[in-house]
């Protein structure tokens, strides 16, 4: 029997909802400051030397890096200076902000003839607007990206999966299925593209579907928060009493002071309850 509860936890509707442990599997928020992170990197040849110096200000002093970087863009500082803008922003969190200087650098960039930095902009400006909460916002930037044909092999796949989020954040199931399939070909290794399509796949009343694919999200991050309340989720689903309350029992060990692990045991606290048969 499953109770008032359980069924309620059963029903969350999307992993985005759910706030993991430090681990694998990444939040809108913290996709957003990896994406821009990998901007951040150590500096390919071909970047002019003020770029080096506007991207350390960026992850050290942020404020400073928007100075510099807004003086930089009215000195030619072309994608450079809108790059450096937009880590610095996402280095403070200011999503809207952030999306909007990536969404210069790809248009910058397109004027340059850059159609792979390009690209990679746009995929940023989606994971921004992710996190901004705007996923109409995020599909078209991600749309872009993927109309350039610059991106391939895990990239493709990271971009699909970063679409198929903003389609289930937009309660836009049979599209978001499609592209985390495509993500699931090329994205594999991703806990967060199975736990998203477990998720939807619940949603969609595909328990089989969602079992195989939570197990896979197990087998790469089990001891994640979010992997582990979905699998609890699913298993409540299914009527399987004994792994829901195995699930659950892992979120509190592995994040106890999370909102997830209160609900994890409350949730036990219900079975505990119920009346005998």
């Amino acid at each position: 029997m499953l109770f008032p509860l359980l069924l309620l936890i059963a029903q969350q509707q999307t992993p985005a909802a759910i706030a993991p442990k430090a681990g694998p599997v990444l939040r809108d928020a913290e996709r957003a400051r990896a994406a821009a992170a990998k901007a951040a990197a150590p500096v390919p040849a071909g970047e002019p030397p003020r770029f080096t110096k506007c991207m350390d200000l960026a992850t050290g002093d942020p404020g400073a890096a928007i100075d510099e970087a807004v003086k930089w863009g009215t000195d030619k500082g072309g994608m450079f200076a809108r790059q450096c803008l937009a880590v610095a922003y996402t280095n403070q969190g200011r999503w809207d902000s952030a999306a909007a200087a990536f969404e210069e650098a790809a248009g910058e960039a397109e004027t340059a003839k850059d159609g792979a930095r390009a690209a990679v902009y746009w995929t940023q400006a989606g994971n921004a607007w992710l996190a901004a909460k705007k996923p109409p916002r995020a599909r078209a930037a991600i749309n872009a990206a993927l109309a350039s044909g610059q991106l391939k092999g895990l990239a493709l796949g990271e971009a699909y999966l970063d679409r198929a989020r903003a389609a289930v954040a937009s309660g836009e199931n049979v599209g978001a299925r499609a592209d985390i399939d495509v993500a699931l070909a090329k994205a594999g290794d991703d806990p967060l593209a199975w736990l998203l399509s477990a998720t939807l796949a619940r949603r969609m009343n595909d328990l089989p579907r969602a079992q195989k694919d939570i197990a896979e999200a197990v087998k790469r991050a089990g001891d994640d928060a979010a992997v582990q309340i979905e699998a609890g989720n699913i298993a409540a689903a299914s009527g399987d009493e004994a792994g829901a309350k195995a699930a659950w029992n892992k979120v509190v060990a592995a994040a106890p002071s999370s909102p997830q692990a209160t609900a994890a045991r409350a949730a036990l606290a219900q079975f505990d309850a119920a009346p005998a048969k």
